[in-house]
Formats: C-alpha cells, structure tokens, sequence
C-alpha cells in the first residue's frame, strides 16, 4: 500500500505542461550537446526537468526527486528514502533528436524500492499512460480513456516482441533468435513498455544497460495493468541501488509465458 494517495490528474498535468516545454523547443533549430557518459542533452531535456522538478516539489514537498537532469546524489543520502521521485525528463532524446515522435516524460513514484505510481506522456502523439498499482493503468489518448489489463498469449498465438529503435545488440539478437517464430514491432523510449501494458505487444527484452529513470514509470505502467518486469532470473526489478544502472531485464505479462519462451 502506498503511505499517501497520489493524484493523477496532477501527474497528468505535470507531464503535458513538461510536453508542451519539449514541443516548443521540438519545432526549433536547437543544439545538441554532449555529457560525459556520452549520452546526448538538448534544451528540451532541461526545460522538461525544471517543469517537473518545480511541479512536484510544490505538490508533494516532503518527497525527493531523483532525475537524470538533476543534480547528483550521494547513496549515502539516497538509502534514507523509503518514498521519491524518479524522473526522466526527456527519455528517447535520441528519438527527439532525430525528429522522431516516438519520445516521452516519464515520472515515476518509488515507495520501498518499488515503482508504485507513474506517468508517461508522449507529447508529439499527445498519448498519456497514467498508472497506480492499487487502482490501474489507464492509456488516454484525445479520443477516450481505456483501463489497461494485460492478458497473456494463449498456446499458438505468434509472440509480439517489442524492441529499440536506438539500441539494438549482439545479446538482443542473440536472444531472438532463441524465440520461437514471432513478431518483432520497433518502438523509442519507454513506449516499449507501453506496447505491453497495452497488449499490443507481448515481450520486451532488454540486454543492453539502461538507468533507473529509464525503467522506473514504465515498471509502474506495467506492474499497474497486471504485468511484471524482470531480471533475466525472474526477480523482480528493485530501485534505489548504489549503483543507478540495470542489469538486462524482461517485461512480459507473467512468469509463466517468460519460462514458457525459456527466457530463465
């Protein structure tokens, strides 16, 4: 159970006033830079982040944000949290960059090292993904509101495998080719979690490494529709570690279907 209720609609509105900082800058001729682990930083990403970070510590001021443009925080002072906020301002800038419109906010509430809340917002396909692990996840869109629930892929059905755009790798191909036949579908950032909390995909492996704010709201999205997201031992993804970066995870609809595919 969460200790407090949190408010949707204020996480949905936090994240479109975030999206329309990005689209702003989207339709500009902006620069790109470089940061020092060689990942790319634009305008967008900063301005998202300052939105978000001004939004939430006003809202819910006792709670810490942890985002991937802010500052950097010691564990020492992290392990003390039982409750923050993990934020990816901008995630897929390399979608954004390319002019790709498969980009998003991600917010993601983490409560005893687990994603319990969150909210993804792709602002150039105005697509919301709002979720709470003790109520649902719900997928808007301008025309209608849809309660998401996963349902696994009976015996025979072709599994819809999701992947990167961005970030393909030998592991991932590897892996693949250990599937039996399926069907690949690309999407960028954390859509791909979003594809299997809307059931319009079944499996997303990734091999390769990501950061805690690159899983964290899309976790929440997934875990809220009925579906788990996993190390490649079937353990269940915790957050808040010494060191911010993943290992290789899954993300299906349950234990069952990824022992079925012997992913374990």
């Amino acid at each position: 159970m969460m200790s407090h209720p949190i408010d949707l609609e204020f996480l949905k509105e936090l994240s479109k006033a975030a999206g329309k900082g990005i689209m702003d800058i989207y339709t500009t001729d902006f620069s790109v830079d470089i940061k020092s682990d060689d990942s790319p930083l634009t305008k967008a990403d900063t301005c998202s982040h300052e939105i978000i970070s001004a939004g939430l510590k006003k809202e819910y001021p006792a709670i810490p944000i942890l985002s991937e443009e802010g500052k950097t925080i010691s564990f020492e002072e992290r392990k003390q949290w039982q409750r923050f906020w993990l934020v990816d301002p901008l995630d897929g800038t390399k979608e954004f960059i390319k002019k790709n419109d498969e980009f998003t906010v991600n917010i993601a509430l983490i409560e005893n090292h687990i994603p319990v809340a969150g909210a993804i917002y792709a602002p150039a396909l105005d697509l919301m993904y709002l979720a709470d692990v003790e109520t649902g996840c719900w997928e808007i869109t301008r025309e209608k509101q849809l309660k998401l629930e996963i349902v696994p892929p009976i015996d025979g059905d072709v599994v819809r495998v999701v992947q990167s755009r961005s970030h393909p790798s030998k592991e991932l191909t590897k892996c693949l080719n250990a599937l039996p036949p399926h069907e690949a579908v690309s999407r960028g950032s954390s859509l791909k979690f979003c594809l299997v909390a809307a059931g319009k995909a079944d499996l997303y492996p990734r091999l390769g490494p990501t950061w805690e704010w690159d899983t964290g709201a899309g976790q929440a999205v997934v875990t809220a529709a009925g579906g788990i997201v996993t190390d490649t031992k079937g353990v269940s993804f915790k957050y808040n570690k010494a060191n911010l970066l993943n290992g290789p995870f899954f993300v299906g609809s349950n234990l069952n279907f990824m022992e079925n595919l012997s992913l374990f």
